[in-house]
C-alpha cells in the first residue's frame, strides 16, 4: 500500500499493517461453482467454473446470495462490447451483489464467517496516483466486475477484497445489498453537482439510473425533483418514487421545447441541477437548455461518443458540465440511507428468478427488452 490516501476502510480487512506471508487458508474443495459465462456476442452459458482451494491474503470467500442484472450486463451480453471493452476470452458476468461470508483469508479480522455483505465490485490500484489521491474510481488499472477482462460475480461463489465487502444492518437483505451498486451511481452523481436542501433538479431518462438519482435527490433534500422519459409506465413509477413533475418526452419536439415545458411546469428561471442519465445528444441539449445561470448539468449517462452541443450559451451562462463516473466511497452513504427508510429499492425490482440455467436465460432475456417486459431491475436469488 502506497503512502497518501488512505481508503477509509483498510485497517481490519487484511490490508492495512499486516506483513503477509506467501500463506493462504485452505477450504474444502467441494464446493460447486456455478457461473453465467459471456463466451461472446449473444453466447451466455451457465456452467461450472473453477474455484481456488485457498483464500489470499485480505480476502474473503463470498457465497453469492442475489445479483441484479445492469444494462452493461445486457450491452456485453448483446453486443460483445462496450466501448473500447471487448469480450476476447470467456466473462463471468455481473456486478450487483451481494452475500454471505463463508471463509476469511490471512490477516482479515473485521468480518467473519456468516457476515452479510454488500460487495463493491471495483478493486482499485492503490500505487496510482488516481487512487492514492481518492480518486479511486477513475484509476485505469482498477479491476471493476465484469468489465473485460476481469470476471464478474454472477456465480455461487466468489472470493473479494474484505475491505470492498460491507456489513448489511439486520433491517436490509441480500437484495439491498446488491442494490447498492447502481444505487451508488445516483449517489455519486448528487455529490458532484452538489444536490442539497432547497435545490431545484431535473433528471433526464427514468431508467434504473434515473430513478436511483431520483431517490438519491430526494434523500439529500431537493427542493423539486422533475423527470423525463419515453415510456409513460416509467413516469408512473418515478411519481411513486417521490417525483414532484413528470413529463413524457416526445419524439418530434426539439430539445428546446422539451425544456421550455419543463421550466413552465417547475423552475421558470431553470433548474439548478440537470443530471443527464440517457447520455444522448438531444437530452444534453435539454439539459443545458433548462438549466438555470449558474447551475450544474451532469452526464451520467453513456449514451453517444460525440455530441454537438450550445456551449456557447452554457458559457455565458456560467453553466457548469461535469462527468460522473460509477462512484467513490459510497456504500455506507447507500446503507445508512437503506437502513434508516429514507430511500427504498424495493419498488425497482420488478422481475425475480431463481438462479438455475433456464432461469438465467429468461431474467436476461426480460431485461434486454424494457419495453415490452416493463422491467426495471431483473433480480437473481443464488
Amino acid at each position: 500500500m502506497s503512502p497518501g490516501y488512505i481508503f477509509p476502510r483498510l485497517e481490519g480487512f487484511g490490508i492495512q499493517g499486516v506483513a503477509f506471508s506467501p500463506q493462504t487458508r485452505s477450504m474444502a474443495t467441494s464446493l460447486i461453482n456455478h457461473a453465467v459465462v459471456l463466451h461472446g456476442k449473444d453466447d451466455l452459458r451457465y456452467e461450472e467454473w473453477p474455484l481456488s482451494d485457498e483464500i489470499g491474503p485480505g480476502q474473503v470467500r463470498i457465497q453469492i446470495k442475489a445479483v441484479g442484472i445492469c444494462g452493461s450486463d445486457v450491452h456485453f451480453w448483446k453486443h460483445g462490447r462496450i466501448a473500447h471493452f471487448v469480450v476476447e476470452a470467456p466473462m463471468v458476468i455481473g456486478h450487483e451483489s451481494a452475500g454471505q461470508v463463508v471463509g476469511v483469508g490471512p490477516g482479515v479480522t473485521a468480518l467473519h464467517v456468516g457476515d452479510r455483505v454488500a460487495l463493491e465490485p471495483g478493486i482499485p490500484c492503490w500505487e496510482h496516483r488516481l487512487s492514492r489521491s481518492g480518486s479511486y474510481n477513475l484509476d485505469p488499472d482498477i479491476k471493476f466486475f465484469a468489465t473485460p477482462p476481469h470476471h464478474g460475480s454472477l456465480c455461487n461463489f466468489i472470493d473479494h477484497p474484505a475491505y470492498l465487502c460491507y456489513k448489511l444492518p439486520d433491517n436490509l437483505d441480500y437484495e439491498d445489498g446488491a442494490m447498492c451498486e447502481p444505487l451508488s451511481v445516483g449517489i455519486h452523481a448528487c455529490r458532484r453537482s452538489g444536490v442539497s436542501p432547497g435545490k431545484r433538479v431535473l433528471i433526464l431518462g427514468a431508467g434504473p439510473i434515473g430513478l436511483v438519482a431520483l431517490l438519491s435527490a430526494s434523500a439529500f433534500g431537493a427542493d423539486c425533483v422533475a423527470i423525463t422519459d419515453l415510456r409513460q409506465e416509467a413516469l408512473d413509477l418515478a411519481r411513486e418514487l417521490g417525483a414532484r413533475v413528470t413529463q413524457r418526452t416526445l419524439h418530434d419536439e426539439t430539445p428546446e421545447e422539451a425544456a421550455r415545458k419543463l421550466k413552465e411546469s417547475a423552475a421558470p428561471d431553470g433548474f439548478d441541477i440537470v443530471i443527464d442519465c440517457a447520455g444522448f445528444e438531444s437530452t444534453m441539449q435539454t439539459a443545458l437548455a433548462a438549466a438555470a445561470p449558474g447551475a450544474k448539468v451532469v452526464l451520467v449517462g453513456m449514451g453517444q461518443v460525440e455530441m454537438k452541443l450550445p456551449l456557447g450559451s452554457a458559457s455565458i451562462r456560467e453553466v457548469d458540465i461535469l462527468g460522473s463516473f460509477r462512484y467513490k466511497n459510497t456504500y455506507d452513504t447507500c446503507l445508512s440511507l437503506l437502513s434508516s427508510g429514507r430511500i427504498n429499492v424495493k419498488p425497482l425490482i420488478t422481475h425475480r428468478h431463481d438462479y438455475t440455467e433456464k432461469e438465467v436465460l429468461q431474467g436476461f432475456e426480460t431485461a434486454s427488452k424494457p419495453a415490452e417486459t416493463g422491467a426495471i431491475k431483473v433480480m437473481f436469488s443464488l
